[in-house]
């Protein structure tokens, strides 16, 4: 084990992910959501099955005993992508990966409705204080706390970065019990084969032909998820996933920075208070699993801040 290595591979995994979702971004005025799904799975796969030739996995990330298994999952966390994907027409990065935080905590709950875990005090205050974070970001959007009617694209927005978060986090929970039985090579693999076919199935409902510049920046986007995919797969080798969980929230840094530079996005007060207080509901959850010594290595190298 190498702690150090671990943390490098997650924050190169973060920032990676979060380049990924700014391309997506760049690319919502021109390209359907569907559209965009297919180019980040399918330009993924060759990065992950090289990748898997390359530590000679590739007969396990082949082999299944459950392949329904792995159509669910690949279903719900197509549903999971694709809201979030299109969540960035709607708000600023940073506030489409803040939001998006919420996806642990409602991993906790869901936990306790289909796995039967327990939901006691300790995580239900958490619970409870991320969604105080959550309202935070989101009070300057809503007419209770501006005194306005609250503008369209932003409630499509929250909507929809709301759900994928729901999605995400049944993915996490379909994942939990999918590692029961299959290897993470092919959890990874089967998931990147569905989604891509799925989202294929979109084509009748509106594609376009990109130009140049767009079609770079998706294949961009694709190869660029595939290889963050790698990335932190790989940091989970290296550490305990209670050491690197945590650095999923510098994703709201690197959103941040990236959300400046490249779309004018301005943090409001809000909500970098709001994502502190989310931020702050997270690690009080993965601290309270570190010490009730709750393992889900197997489940961990499958989730990313975008699902």
């Amino acid at each position: 084990m190498s702690p150090f290595t671990g943390i490098a591979l997650k924050l190169i995994s973060v920032v990676l992910f979060v380049i990924m979702a700014a391309l997506i971004k760049a690319t919502t005025d021109d390209v359907p959501t569907g559209q965009a799904m297919f180019f980040r799975s399918i330009f993924a796969l060759p990065v992950i099955i090289l990748w898997l030739l390359w530590r000679r996995e590739l007969s396990t990330g082949l082999r299944t005993s459950n392949p329904m298994g792995h159509v669910w999952r690949g279903l719900i966390g197509a549903c999971g992508m694709g809201f979030g994907f299109a969540s960035l027409a709607y708000l600023p990065l940073p506030d489409v990966t803040a939001i998006g935080f919420v996806a642990p905590l409602m991993t906790v709950v869901l936990a306790a409705v289909l796995l039967g875990e327990r939901l006691r005090a300790y995580r239900i205050s958490a619970v409870v204080l991320g969604l105080i974070g959550v309202t935070v970001i989101l009070s300057p959007r809503l007419s209770i706390f501006s005194g306005e009617a609250i503008e369209r694209a932003a409630q499509v927005g929250i909507i929809l970065v709301l759900t994928s978060a729901m999605f995400r986090a049944l993915a996490q929970i379909h994942i939990r019990k999918l590692a029961q039985s299959e290897q993470t090579a092919a959890i990874v693999f089967y998931f990147s084969m569905t989604t891509t076919v799925l989202s294929l199935m979109t084509f009748p409902f509106g594609w376009t032909m990109p130009d140049a510049s767009a079609i770079i920046m998706l294949i961009a986007a694709g190869l660029i998820g595939g290889i963050a995919q790698i990335f932190i797969t790989s940091a989970y080798r290296f550490a305990d996933a209670a050491v690197i969980a945590p650095f999923d929230y510098a994703s709201i840094l690197f959103a941040m920075v990236i959300g400046y530079v490249f779309f004018a996005e301005v943090p409001t007060l809000q909500m970098l208070i709001g994502s502190g207080i989310v931020i702050l509901a997270g690690l009080l959850i993965i601290w309270r699993e570190r010490a009730l010594g709750l393992k889900r290595g197997k489940a961990r190298p499958t989730m990313t801040p975008q699902g």
